[in-house]
């Protein structure tokens, strides 16, 4: 599967599409493929409108650049990337990307598990090969 990168600004970034589902809910939602991520971090109010009571996973620290701590909470949902679904652990937590970027983040847990990334700047495309 190829994506587009997407144009923040003056900047390229792999953005892509996916889709949360939860019991018999789904949100579309776009996320950073980011391989310097732990894990997969989404928005807490996307948690909440799938039914899931964000405050009640287990609560863990993740650390962003410049030292700043965040609290997210581990929750069991499904994403779905190009019509295939894989289920995975993500954190939820409030502005996950701050107030500047509408994305979430896929990282080495969760995304990178289930993916062979291929990123190309120069063609601005991010390429995804399921794992076997």
């Amino acid at each position: 599967m190829k994506f587009n990168y997407k144009r923040y600004g003056h900047v390229l970034r792999p953005v892509i599409p996916i889709k949360l589902l939860h019991a018999d809910k789904s949100v579309n939602y776009e996320v950073l493929v980011d391989s310097g991520a732990d894990l997969c971090l989404f928005e807490a109010e996307l948690a909440e409108f799938l039914g899931i009571e964000v405050s009640k996973g287990l609560a863990k620290e993740v650390f962003g650049v410049g030292g700043k701590a965040s609290i997210y909470y581990l929750h069991k949902i499904t994403i779905q990337v190009g019509g295939w679904p894989y289920e995975i652990e993500a954190g939820f937590m409030p502005r996950v990307a701050g107030r500047v970027v509408p994305y979430g983040l896929v990282g080495q847990q969760g995304f990178f598990s289930h993916f062979v990334v291929k990123f190309d700047l120069l063609k601005e495309e991010v390429e995804l090969k399921q794992r076997d």
